[in-house]
Order: C-alpha cells, then structure tokens, then sequence
C-alpha cells in the first residue's frame, strides 16, 4: 500500500506576483488521484481565489511552516528560497534562475516547467510558458491600447472618420500570436515579423499582413524557439525593421531566444523617428535586456519626442486569475507525469523528465554546473 503523496501550495513572496500554483479545481484533480493537498494560508488570496474555496476542495489551509515542513511535493509558481525546503522534498515551479547547487546540496529535486521540450505532443498540457504568454500577449495589447492617446479601431463620427491604428508585432510565438489576434479584434490594422518563414502563414491566418524583409538565413532553431542571429544578420536585421516601426502607432516585441539575452530589434534611433503618441510594449523586458533599446523591466518611459516605452516584464501576474487557472492545469498535469504505481518517480530516461529535472540526488543536472554528491 502506498503512502499517500503530501503537496503544498505556498503564497508567493515576490514583489507583484499575484499567481498561485494551484487553483481549488487543481485541488479536486489532485485529491482524485490520491494526494492530499496542503494550502498556505492566503495562498490564492491576491488571484481571487479565498481559502474557503480551497477548503470546499478539501485541501487543508496550514501556516508555512507546516505547509513546507510536512510537505513531499512543494508547488510554487516562483522559486522558493532553497533555505525553506528540505531533503527529499521536490519542488516544482518556474525554477529558471535558481540557487540549483544550494538545492542539490539541501537534497532537493527541482523540477522547473521552463526546461520543458515544447514540441512533444504529449507535454502540451504541461506547457506553462506558453500558457503564460498567452495571457501576456492579450494583456500587452491591452495595456498598450489604454496607453495610446487615440482609438485602436477605425470609428467613423459626426466629426469625422477615424483610422485605426497601426500595430507591428515583432516574435511570433504564442505572446506574439495572441497579440495579433487580440489587436485585431480591436479593429487595429496589423502586421508582425518573425525570423521563422513557417510563421508567415500563422501571421496571415490571422488577418495580418507579414513584414516583407530581405531574407536571412532560417532563423529556426530548437523546440520551436527561433535561433540566435549573428551580429551581422541583428544589425542588417534592427536597419531593415526601423523603417517599418517608423510608420507603426504601436509596437508589440515578444522574442526571446532560451538561455541568452533577448536580441535586440527595436534601436534607440527607431523610436525616436516613431511619432508622439506612439507606444512600444517590450514583453522581452529582462534586467539582462530586452527587444527595444530603451525599455527597463518594470518601467515606463516617455522619450524626449513623447513616444512610450513600457517594459513589461510579469504581465501574467496582471491577469492572475486567468492566468492562475491555466498555470494550475499545467502544474497539474506535470505532476501526476511525475507519478507511476502511486508513488511519484524521478525517470531521467523519460523525455519530459530529462527536460524538466534540475537537481536530483544531490547533482545538478541542467542549469548550472554539476555538483554530485
């Protein structure tokens, strides 16, 4: 007979992180298979989901403390401090950037969904990078239209026709697909660009026009993120788009490269030849830098020729409860893959597994240098 597997859901302590891991639905999901869930208090409360729903779900609400102390599995959407968890414990969330060799030495198995192999078929249900790009490419679009001191649609008035606005998206992922459809149904006339050819179509199936550029070489890469370019290919690259984002009201940028610094698309020069009023909404925003020349994460700037750079870095916490609802499932479903016979089992021959484990038995195993024990 197998001991039942004991998960614990903590309030997140990062300033501006409204998300939890686990939504009470996940709660249900989690306790038909066996588990019994334990939720830190206030867990759920800044994503609008109160502790009596947690209780409904039949989830017990705990102190931190006891939530960690007698927790097998530790649910997190950002990384705990490692000084919290103890031996044996695993800990799953988005991990990137973690103190890994201080896990390994506490014992601590780290499972971060950032590791993911997003092209397998049967770890889209696991995907919770794209599940929190979408929210973030809806809310880019959003954000930047309540930002931009004119209408998105075209309105025709007593005073006059209005004509939409004009709005390039720059990364054609999921946040750069969601925000081509979002701006759309707007009313805005849109295009986007990606180094990826195969994006073209996804671009048009959308209504949008793609950008016409001269050709670089393909600029796939792996898992379905695109490569880093060359210094050369960025430059001729940031020259060819500064006339396009030149003529745009808004511009939306979404692309990042796992690993490296986000390249840079959108030059200094180009926003200053944007017109007042325009918008540039950078969701590639990272203290190590971003798409646009100007943006710092978390910040808004207004330059000398009254054009807006927003550096929006944890859109999804904006939207917690969506985006919340959707991590949960994600969370979710990696977990119970975790699971075999009842009992949770780390597998490294295992695809999904091999992607997403951090440490285990005292070794780093991906995102930092091996430390055996």
């Amino acid at each position: 007979m197998h001991a039942e597997l004991t998960v614990a859901v903590l309030r997140e302590t990062e300033p501006g992180e409204r998300r939890v891991a686990l939504t009470p639905d996940g709660v249900g999901r989690l306790r038909a298979e066996g588990m019994s869930i334990l939720v830190e208090d206030g867990a759920g409360a800044a994503a609008w989901f109160p502790d009596t729903l947690y209780l409904q779900a039949g989830a017990d609400v705990v102190r931190r403390y006891d939530a960690l102390r007698r927790a097998d599995v530790v649910l997190a959407v950002r990384r705990p401090p490692p000084e919290e968890l103890h031996r044996g414990q695993v800990v799953i969330g988005l991990l990137a950037g973690a103190d890994y060799p201080d896990l390994a030495d506490r014992g601590v198995t780290a499972v971060s969904l950032e590791g993911l192999p997003r092209t397998l078929t049967r770890a889209q249900s696991m995907d919770a990078l794209s599940s929190q790009d979408n929210v973030a490419g809806y809310k880019a679009v959003l954000l930047a239209a309540s930002t931009f001191a004119r209408y998105v649609p075209m309105l025709i008035t007593p005073a006059g026709t209005v004509r939409p606005a004009k709005v390039l998206v720059l990364g054609v992922g999921v946040a750069g697909l969601q925000a081509i459809g979002t701006a759309r149904r707007l009313g805005a006339v849109v295009s986007a660009y990606d180094i990826r050819p195969e994006t073209e179509a996804e671009v048009h199936s959308l209504g949008a026009s793609f950008l016409p550029m001269s050709p670089i070489p393909t600029g796939t890469g792996v898992d379905g993120y695109a490569r880093a370019l060359t210094a050369v290919e960025e430059q001729t690259q940031r020259r060819e788009l500064g006339g396009h984002i030149a003529k745009q009201d808004i511009v939306i940028t979404t692309a990042r490269v796992p690993g490296r610094t986000p390249p840079l698309l959108v030059s200094e020069q180009a926003v200053s030849d944007m017109a007042p009023g325009s918008v540039v909404v950078d969701l590639a925003a990272s203290p190590l830098g971003g798409n646009v020349a100007l943006s710092k994460p978390g910040t808004t700037l207004i330059t000398d020729n009254g054009v807006t750079v927003i550096g929006a870095d944890g859109l999804a916490s904006t939207m917690p409860t969506a985006a919340s609802t959707a991590y949960s499932r994600n969370i979710s479903a990696l977990l119970l893959h975790l699971m075999r016979d009842g009992d949770l089992r780390i597998d490294l021959k295992d695809e999904v597994q091999a992607g997403v484990v951090m440490t285990h038995d005292g070794a780093v195993l991906k995102g930092g240098q091996t430390n055996a024990r």
